[in-house]
C-alpha cells in the first residue's frame, strides 16, 4: 500500500479539486489501490477536464457532485449524488465535514509552492481537512497571483510532469457573433465584468476591444480575458475594491494563458467566498453579470441546467452573480444565449422552463442573435412580448398563441 492510500481511512469524505487543477496523476495512482470502506469523494467537475467516476474506485465508494458531466452518465445512480447548490453555498458546505483534500500545486518563479489554476473552494476544504495529499506538477509554473500552500501541511505528495489540459478555442458562428455585438452595446467604459466560457462569451469579449478601463471580477479567466488585459481594455482602475487587480477563481485556456499568469501578479486567484460573495460584489459599481442558459420562459425564468429531464450541468454560480449585480450601483445581469437549439428545430424561448435555475426577478436583460429584451421594470405581459420579439422568427407565432391562450 502506498503512502497515498494510507492517507485514507474508512468513512472519509475526500474533496478532489476539479477543472484544470485536478490532481490527475495522483488519482490514477489511487485508482489502482485497494481502498478503505465507505469513502465519499466530493468534486465540482467540469466537462472536458475531469474524467473520473469515483464510484468505480471501490464497490461501496460514493460521489457527491455539484455539476453533472458526460463521464458521469454511467455512474451507479445509487452511489452518485447530485447536489443542487450555488457556488457560494458550495464553499460554505466544504468548510466542514471534509477529512481529506487531494489537490494539485506547482512552484512559482521564486520556488514558492502555490495552488494550481483553480482555487475556488480550496481554502474552505483545506481548512476543514486534517489530511492533505498533493500532486506537485513540474510541467508548469504556478500563477504568480495564486494562493501559496504551506508545505508543512502536506501529509503526502507525489511529483508529476503532466501537461495541463488546454481548453480548445470555441467555434464562434454567426449567431454568436451577433450576440457578441449586441451584448457589447450594453457594456460601458469602466464596467466590471463577469463572464463564462464558450462561443458566446468568446464572441462578447472579442467585441470589447474598443472599451476602456473595464474591470474583471468573476469565477474564471480565459484567453479572451487575457487578451483584453494585455491590450489595456481591462485595467481594473475603476473598481472600488481590488483596484487594478483582476480577480478570478480559476483559469481555463491555453498553455500560453498559464505561462502568462506565471508572469502576471495582477491576476489574483480567490475562493468563492470572495469571487461569488454578494457583500463583496455589491461594493463594485457597474458590475455586469453575463451568463448563458438552456432556455428562458415568457415569465423571464431561466433554466441553465436541465434538458429533456436530464441534468446537464449544475446550478453553478450564475445566480450568485445575478443577485450581486442587482445590489451593485449601476449593475446589470445579462443572459446571452442562442435563440434555438438542435439545428434550429427547438426554441430556447419557451412558454415555461423545465427547471428554474434563476428567478424571473434575477434577470435584467436577455440577448439572442435577434436582439435584446430589457425585462427590468416592465410588466409581466410586456416582458413576455419582449422575449417573443427576440425568439427565432419561426417560433414567434406559436409563442404568441401560447401567450394568448395562457
Amino acid at each position: 500500500m502506498t503512502a497515498l492510500a494510507r492517507l485514507l481511512r474508512p468513512g472519509d469524505r475526500i474533496w478532489v479539486t476539479g477543472s484544470a487543477n485536478e490532481p490527475t496523476t495522483l488519482l490514477e495512482t489511487l485508482a489502482q489501490e485497494t481502498l478503505p470502506a465507505g469513502l465519499t469523494f466530493v468534486q465540482f467537475p467540469l466537462a472536458g477536464y475531469n474524467q473520473f467516476d469515483f464510484t468505480r474506485f471501490a464497490q461501496d465508494a460514493c460521489m457527491e457532485t455539484f455539476f453533472m458531466t458526460p463521464h458521469l452518465k454511467s455512474a451507479d445512480p445509487q452511489r452518485l449524488k447530485f447536489l443542487p447548490m450555488q457556488m457560494r453555498a458550495v464553499y460554505d458546505y466544504l468548510a466542514s465535514n471534509i477529512d481529506v483534500v487531494l489537490i494539485q500545486a506547482a512552484r512559482d518563479h521564486q520556488g514558492v509552492l502555490r495552488l494550481g489554476p483553480n482555487v475556488d473552494f480550496a481554502p474552505a476544504a483545506l481548512a476543514s481537512a486534517d489530511r492533505i495529499g498533493v500532486e506537485i506538477n513540474q510541467s508548469f509554473v504556478a500563477a504568480a497571483g495564486s494562493i501559496a500552500l504551506d508545505e508543512h501541511l502536506m501529509d503526502t505528495a507525489i511529483e508529476s510532469d503532466r501537461l495541463l489540459i488546454e481548453l480548445a478555442p470555441p467555434i464562434v458562428d454567426d449567431a454568436a457573433l451577433a450576440i457578441g455585438r449586441e451584448v457589447s452595446k450594453l457594456i460601458r467604459d469602466g464596467d466590471c465584468l463577469q463572464t463564462g466560457i464558450g462561443s458566446i462569451p468568446a464572441a462578447i469579449l472579442a467585441e470589447l476591444n474598443d472599451h476602456n478601463d473595464l474591470g474583471l471580477h468573476g469565477g474564471l479567466l480565459d484567453d479572451g480575458g487575457m487578451r483584453l488585459i494585455q491590450a489595456g481594455n481591462i485595467t481594473g482602475q475603476c473598481k472600488q475594491i481590488d483596484q487594478g487587480i483582476h480577480v478570478t477563481g480559476m483559469a481555463l485556456g491555453s498553455h500560453e494563458l498559464h505561462a502568462w499568469l506565471a508572469e502576471t501578479p495582477d491576476v489574483h486567484f480567490a475562493g468563492a467566498n470572495h469571487t461569488h460573495e454578494y457583500t463583496v460584489i455589491r461594493q463594485l459599481d457597474n458590475f455586469v453579470s453575463i451568463n448563458s442558459a438552456v432556455e428562458v420562459d415568457l415569465f423571464g425564468q431561466v433554466n441553465a441546467e436541465v434538458a429533456g429531464g436530464r441534468q446537464l450541468s449544475g446550478t453553478g454560480g450564475s445566480v450568485d452573480f445575478m443577485r450581486a449585480a442587482a445590489a451593485s450601483r449601476g449593475g446589470r445581469s445579462i443572459v446571452a444565449m442562442n435563440a434555438t437549439a438542435r439545428g434550429g428545430t427547438v426554441s430556447r424561448i419557451v412558454p415555461k422552463v423545465e427547471m428554474v435555475t434563476a428567478l424571473r426577478t434575477d434577470v435584467d436583460m436577455v440577448v439572442t442573435e435577434y436582439g435584446c429584451a430589457r425585462l427590468k421594470g416592465i410588466s409581466s405581459a410586456d416582458r413576455a412580448r419582449a422575449l417573443i420579439e427576440i425568439a427565432a422568427p419561426q417560433f414567434r407565432d406559436e409563442l404568441e398563441l401560447g401567450l394568448l391562450n395562457g
